[in-house]
């Protein structure tokens, strides 16, 4: 797999017939191993180890509906009392973070209501902020320690 923007990590891997499979240690099950997985395991460790996430209160591949249609947020990352904190959206290192990523991840936010919005595909981050009294929005220049979106 690419090299990424991170930290290195040590995975489980395994072959299974002729697809890779990785260990999601939040979903606690095995998946298949695609470059946007790849991102999603390295920056869920990256958060947990560095930025001292809580796994307990993280989760990947969350369903919600918008309007009628199913959807899956990438990552939820919840405050200690369950709410939704943060929403993170992960692509493959070879796509390019545009503004229709931005768009994808709003409307998430739009059901789900969450204070910060972090989209990476592993080699670039981006952390914004959500001020709903003043209906604005804000970058952060590095991606905070868990405590700091509290």
């Amino acid at each position: 797999m690419q090299r990424l923007n991170l930290p290195e990590y040590q995975f489980n891997i395994k072959k299974k017939e002729n697809t890779c499979l990785i260990f999601d240690s939040l979903r606690r099950r095995w998946v298949t191993l695609t470059p946007e997985e790849w991102v999603r395991q390295n920056f869920v460790q990256f958060l947990t180890t560095e930025r001292e996430f809580p796994a307990a209160l993280m989760n990947n591949e969350i369903s919600l509906t918008q309007n009628g249609i199913k959807r899956r947020c990438d990552t939820l990352v919840a405050d200690r009392t369950g709410a939704p904190l943060a929403i993170i959206e992960y692509k493959a290192p070879t796509v390019e973070i545009t503004q229709k990523t931005f768009d994808q991840i709003v409307r998430y936010n739009m059901v789900l209501k969450a204070r910060f919005l972090i989209v990476s595909n592993g080699i670039k981050h981006y952390c914004c902020k959500i001020d709903y009294e003043n209906n604005s929005y804000s970058f952060i220049n590095d991606i905070p320690n868990y405590s700091q979106l509290l």
